[in-house]
């Protein structure tokens, strides 16, 4: 009797031994495309461990490149793709809750995370909130925040997108009020990462082409801004002051350095004629076209007589003054008493000897 419960008993640990076997959780062999692993079996019992490799250029998508059977199947699931993305470097920005999100990285493909960027700059959608995609070639957008510029006052100028808001890499182009143009050759503004380049446009008051009188231009056609030249040509048989047949003139801040003046070489005149004990009051030219004028000083305890001005007519200047030392005018005045002046019973003229 005890053999037969004896045997009883191995038979009943027999069957729940077999029947346990047949109810144990396993997995089998992951297909890893483009992987490899070690490990080869035809089953895996719960809590087994494979470590897979992937193919050139290929990375594991998941943290690391281990698996684990469970009871939902191999966790997590070993697939082979393309270079995840590392933590993303956002400049002038930052990642929604970085210190939490952190640990997600290396980020599978087609993750992506929400980032906010700082003052003055904005994601490229122009809204407060953007999002980072990985992709195969990378994060993008590749320049998570970009610069914001807006479009202020411009002084003498104007634009039809004032207090609009440019991004990053856009241009513009003010518009300067008429007689202003830019201050420089360059008068687009364009976005920048730092802000508007060049920093500040300007509106200065340019030159017109001036009015030539027996002369011509070299360049025409068009408004000339501070510091630039003009070069002009005289005409024939006519020459500057200087008695050169072409000058330059400057665009000022206040208009053109000088207005051209060309006349005829046969009208001008040499330098003013030579006074004793006097000189003209401004600096002496080589030559005078006609119409010119000069003013005449004399030196101390000389006076002046005749005409102050003198003018260039027909290459010859008119009379020119004299200067007369005072004591001579005095015996000059007394000589003019005497003629003019007859002594009577009732007046009588002295004059006293030198």
């Amino acid at each position: 009797m005890p053999n037969m419960l004896l045997s009883l008993v191995n038979v009943i640990v027999t069957l729940w031994v077999s029947w346990a076997h047949g109810q144990e959780t396993t997995c089998d062999p992951p297909a890893i495309a483009n992987g490899v692993y070690a490990r080869l079996k035809t089953k895996y019992r719960l809590e087994d461990v494979i470590t897979y490799s992937c193919d050139h250029g290929l990375y594991p998508s998941s943290h690391g490149n281990t698996t684990k059977c469970t009871k939902g199947g191999w966790a997590p699931p070993p697939r082979c793709s393309l270079k995840p993305c590392e933590f993303p470097d956002i400049k002038h920005g930052v990642l929604y809750a970085e210190s939490t999100y952190r640990s997600y990285f290396p980020a599978p493909l087609k993750q992506w995370f929400y980032y906010s960027c700082d003052d003055n700059y904005l994601p490229p959608t122009k809204t407060y909130w953007g999002y980072i995609t990985c992709t195969p070639e990378g994060w993008t957008p590749k320049v998570p925040c970009v610069r914001k510029c807006v479009v202020n006052n411009l002084e003498h100028g104007h634009s039809a997108s004032k207090g609009k808001t440019y991004l990053q890499g856009e241009t513009v182009e003010p518009l300067c009020n008429p007689g202003y143009s830019h201050g420089s050759p360059q008068s687009m503004l364009t976005c920048t990462e730092t802000g508007w380049t060049p920093s500040q446009a300007t509106c200065l008051e340019h030159c017109d082409m001036p009015l030539f009188e027996n002369a011509t231009a070299i360049i025409t056609g068009k408004a000339f801004r501070p510091n630039d030249t003009l070069d002009y040509q005289c005409l024939d048989g006519y020459e500057t002051r200087d008695g050169l047949t072409s000058g330059t003139m400057v665009c000022g801040e206040d208009g053109w350095s000088h207005l051209p003046s060309c006349f005829k070489s046969a009208e001008k005149c040499g330098p003013p004629p030579a006074v004793g004990n006097g000189d003209i009051t401004s600096f002496p030219l080589a030559a005078y076209p006609p119409g010119s004028t000069v003013e005449y000083q004399c030196q101390a305890y000389f006076e002046l007589q005749g005409p102050k001005y003198v003018t260039c007519s027909d290459a010859n200047w008119s009379e020119p003054p004299r200067c007369l030392s005072t004591s001579v005018l005095l015996t000059l005045e007394v000589a003019a008493l005497e003629i003019h002046c007859t002594p009577t019973s009732q007046s009588r003229l002295e004059i006293a000897p030198n």
